[in-house]
């Protein structure tokens, strides 16, 4: 875009995530967050997925050489502030993810560790999730587990709150410096995320209400692209998770009345606008 002789930017991110055909999850929530934030969204698929609001009927993965097409399109040609990462399913797919990170010198990444479905399908292999741990996490500016996530990634039971923030310190030994725990999986009236700060060795409770809805499909993809929207805005780490909290739980509650489908529906991505 050009105006009056100067050149215009936009802010870019790029997803690198599974398609989910019900539009509230995935690619679709990926690119809609990055809309709703403020930048131009590009994406990188990595699996098709048969999905609805009441679960993951079918994956289809894409083939690595082609996924790794996708990124070289991308990178190579429009380029990027920032990457957030979902669904990548295999060990294959997600070496040939930090491969091309690390040839394109991406700085800015935010690992989602996609391993259950809402619904409570399973999206990650067993073998993959010590690729995800030795190939992504050590790239990563920051990783946004939910609790069972954070479990799988830990060796550990999380059963208090208080031992979110022992899980948090003691996920950066795995090479993150940033940790974002979801609270959401917590059965109280809150839903309080705790941010881990490693080179400052300092932990934030990011505090939540509890909305009751059954609208909650998409909430981690929504929040983890959020938050690498904002770091493509030029915010810092911890500023960029509060911006994203601040947007999710606004999603969450504007969408928590609407009807959509027989089970879990999508938050309300666009809820500042109409």
């Amino acid at each position: 875009m050009t105006g009056e002789g100067l050149s215009k930017q936009y802010c870019r991110v790029l997803t690198i995530a599974g398609s989910d055909s019900g539009g509230g999850a995935g690619i679709q929530a990926d690119l809609k967050t990055f809309s709703a934030n403020g930048c131009y969204g590009t994406s990188v698929i990595t699996a098709l997925t048969a999905q609805n609001t009441v679960g993951v009927s079918g994956i289809h993965p894409l083939p690595v050489a082609f996924v790794r097409q996708q990124i070289e399109a991308v990178l190579a040609d429009i380029g990027t502030d920032a990457v957030k990462i979902g669904m990548l399913f295999s060990p294959e797919l997600i070496s040939c993810v930090a491969d091309e990170l690390e040839r394109f010198q991406i700085t800015k990444i935010v690992l989602d560790p996609v391993m259950v479905a809402t619904s409570g399908d399973k999206l990650l292999q067993d073998d993959a999730i010590l690729a995800l741990k030795n190939r992504l996490v050590p790239l990563a500016s920051i990783i946004t587990p939910n609790l069972p996530e954070a479990e799988v990634l830990f060796g550990r039971r999380i059963k208090t709150v208080a031992m979110v923030a022992e899980a948090a310190a003691g996920l950066t030994s795995l090479g993150c410096a940033n940790i974002l725990i979801k609270g959401g999986h917590f059965d109280d009236a809150a839903s309080d995320d705790l941010l881990y700060l490693g080179k400052e060795k300092r932990s934030r409770i990011l505090t939540g209400t509890r909305i009751p809805t059954k609208n909650t499909h998409g909430t981690g993809c929504t929040l983890s692209s959020a938050i690498a929207a904002n770091m493509a805005r030029g915010k810092d780490v911890e500023e960029a998770v509060v911006l994203a909290k601040e947007y999710i739980s606004g999603a969450v509650a504007a969408g928590a009345d609407y009807v959509i489908g027989k089970g879990h529906g999508p938050v309300h991505h666009f809820y500042r606008f109409f």
